[in-house]
């Protein structure tokens, strides 16, 4: 199947449903604290996701049991929530959220800081935004893909941290997984042409140590293989012809502790 672009409404209902995934995700930040259970963080998603109209698209796709993606220290992806685990001091939590609204889907993530965190830990989250605000930068009709996964791994490279290829970027729209895939470790004028219209995420996922990864076995959740931090910001896109509109960003971004999306 090709790359869809997409035009008129179709566009304000891409923008409508980054929006909301984007306000959902703020809804929660806000109320994130140590002693929580990432299982709290699924059943806000679901009332907050709901009480805007939508449906969560994550719940019950390909199998998954929740609403809502809680990735801590070093999940590096997919954690599912869990009654068990809890949020403690010093902790980082990714929050990736994906909202369906009036069939058309908006997905954002981002990491929240739990109190105070150790130095390596907000050097790695800190990494995580440029390389995401790199990969930003580059969009632009008739840009190539790789020059998105270039940008990443030269911002990470230069901060000592490596680039998971495991995982990418992917088209959204219709669907919240299409084409094309986003690699975070693209060559520079390597790939397809950008065109106007299409819409995708990019959401790089940055290790303080080795870049490989592993699947635990509830076939799922994404760790890194050494045990190392790992920190994921994400957003769904719009390429423009001078550039690109960021579809799940709000100003201000609410929150505590961490950095702003």
């Amino acid at each position: 199947m090709g790359i869809e672009t997409f035009r008129g409404k179709d566009i304000e209902r891409l923008r409508a449903a980054g929006r909301v995934a984007a306000e959902t995700l703020a809804f929660v930040g806000s109320r994130l604290s140590a002693g929580i259970t990432t299982a709290d963080i699924d059943a806000w998603v679901r009332e907050d996701t709901a009480r805007r109209g939508g449906k969560p698209s994550q719940l019950g796709y390909k199998g998954f049991p929740a609403a809502v993606c809680t990735s801590k220290n070093h999940v590096v992806c997919h954690g599912i929530p869990s009654r068990e685990v809890r949020l403690e001091p010093g902790d980082i939590v990714n929050v990736d959220v994906t909202t369906e609204l009036g069939g058309f889907h908006g997905d954002t993530s981002r990491p929240f800081l739990v109190g105070e965190v150790s130095p390596e830990a907000r050097h790695v989250t800190a990494v995580a935004q440029a390389c995401l605000e790199a990969g930003i930068s580059v969009v632009r009709e008739r840009a190539r893909m790789g020059d998105i996964g270039a940008a990443i791994v030269e911002v990470a490279r230069k901060a000592g941290c490596s680039v998971v290829s495991a995982f990418g970027g992917h088209g959204i729209g219709r669907a919240m997984h299409c084409a094309p895939h986003v690699s975070h470790v693209g060559v520079r004028g390597a790939g397809p042409r950008l065109v106007a219209g299409m819409a995708f995420t990019i959401e790089p996922m940055i290790n303080l140590g080795s870049p490989e990864v592993r699947v635990l076995e509830d076939g799922w959740t994404v760790v890194t293989c050494d045990g190392a931090l790992s920190a994921q910001f994400e957003h769904t896109v719009l390429v423009t012809r001078d550039g690109c509109e960021i579809l799940t960003r709000l100003t201000p971004l609410a929150g505590r502790g961490g950095p702003g999306g």
